[in-house]
């Protein structure tokens, strides 16, 4: 009876029913076979008001999506191509850096593709670089910039792990420190290769102009600051994560609305219902997997899972090369925020076990969906590139091959150099 119901509900997943919906029907019929007072459900729910950090998620997300509605972009583009753009291969590590910090801030690949792509694309096409390199590095740029603070799935990562009590900490400022120098090390190898693309391209380059510089800072005055006040009000003690996304929601709001007056206040609803629209899908799916999390404790079964997994894989090694295949293609299957909330409660704790810092997990993990936004069938990119750019889905594929092929290198490198990650965070 439990295999042909297990059955059904992956079916109903497969077939698009709302994953919180089928996760919620098996935690329930889980406690039910257990005996376990269905009350724990919204409990466990209910629990998530208590926690401070979440606050975070819909604050930065509105700040995001006001970001993504104004003219920031344009401003961003015309201010980093002005010290950089006249650089060989400047432009291609330009439009890496943008989409990374936007992305950063949005939360959201897509986002960066449609609100940037329509930008950088001709940019780079007209600067010389192959059609090809050019629709590869937009639709791949959409991702990067998930190691990043304050990326919602570094936050959302932190959240969950937090709730496991694996016996190690797992702060959400450790995590922004941690992403650093991976996303700056996947920034790199991208980079060198636009240089590389950009390679046998005779074409004069616009120099450097002190006047155009000095009217890009004074359009972009507003927009700079705010990554220094976020991090620097977090590393410094000044404010915690949850007053960070307060403050940055309030920064973004008044420098757009009300200074440079880009969006209108009877635009704000829209807005206001889009990006929490998001919100609402993570925070449903999160508690939906907090209850699923306390039955797994419950029942034991990360530690069945160690047990099983350690009679077969027997060093940390090989437990990462095994993970890094299961969650490209976990991410194949699932969007991120998903993927998250239900693998991390199996995950982490199985890590642990092989003494793998879960801050080190954390990076690793964000770092292999970042190559699955790629890869089909469920890559979102590829998805949200073929509409933005009227492309064949194989053409954007064939595109980002070579960048998939960067990414996963660079995943290599993070998951076997923990120092990379945990570099920053060491006392």
């Amino acid at each position: 009876m439990l295999i042909v119901v297990g059955i059904v509900l992956i079916l109903l997943a497969l077939l698009g029913a709302p994953l919180f919906a089928v996760i919620g029907a098996a935690v329930l019929l889980n406690f039910w076979l257990e005996g376990t007072n269905l009350t724990v459900v919204p409990l466990e729910i209910y629990s998530l008001a208590e926690m401070p950090v979440l606050l975070a998620i819909p604050l930065f997300t509105f700040a995001g999506y006001l970001l993504a509605e104004s003219g920031a972009p344009q401003r961003l583009v015309r201010i980093t191509n002005v010290f950089f753009g006249w650089m060989p291969g400047g432009l291609a590590a330009v439009s890496l850096a943008i989409c990374a910090m936007f992305t950063a801030f949005t939360g959201a690949s897509g986002v960066t593709i449609v609100a940037l792509g329509g930008l950088l694309y001709p940019a780079l096409k007209q600067a010389g670089y192959p059609e090809r390199y050019s629709l590869g590095l937009v639709t791949t740029s959409g991702s990067i910039g998930l190691l990043f603070a304050p990326s919602l799935p570094l936050i959302l990562y932190g959240v969950v792990a937090q709730q496991l009590n694996v016996g190690r900490a797992v702060s959400i400022s450790d995590l922004f420190l941690a992403g650093i120098l991976p996303g700056v090390l996947i920034v790199v190898m991208l980079a060198v290769y636009g240089l590389w693309q950009r390679r046998g391209v005779v074409q004069a380059r616009t120099p450097f102009s002190m006047r155009e510089a000095l009217g890009a800072l004074r359009a972009a005055a507003w927009e700079l600051p705010l990554p220094f006040v976020v991090l620097g009000g977090i590393y410094s003690g000044f404010f915690a994560v949850s007053e960070a996304a307060a403050v940055t929601a309030i920064y973004v709001f008044i420098v757009e609305v009300l200074i440079h007056r880009e969006i209108r206040f009877t635009a704000l609803p829209k807005l206001m219902r889009e990006s929490m629209v998001l919100v609402g899908a993570i925070l449903i799916v999160l508690g939906m997997s907090l209850a699923s999390t306390n039955y797994l404790l419950d029942a034991e079964i990360p530690s069945r899972l160690l047990g099983y997994i350690r009679s077969h894989v027997h060093s940390a090694l090989g437990f990462l090369l095994l993970l890094n295949l299961f969650l490209l293609a976990l991410g194949m299957m699932l969007d991120i925020f998903s993927a998250l909330v239900i693998m991390v409660p199996l995950i982490l704790p199985i890590a642990v076990g092989y003494d793998i810092n879960p801050v080190h997990l954390g990076i690793i993990f964000l770092a292999n969906m970042e190559i699955a936004y790629l890869m089909p069938p469920m890559g979102m990119n590829l998805f949200i590139a073929m509409y933005r750019f009227d492309r064949p889905m194989l053409e954007i594929f064939r595109a980002v091959l070579p960048f998939v092929a960067i990414l996963a290198t660079a995943v290599l490198i993070i998951t076997y150099w923990p120092g990379l990650s945990l570099a920053l965070i060491r006392h």
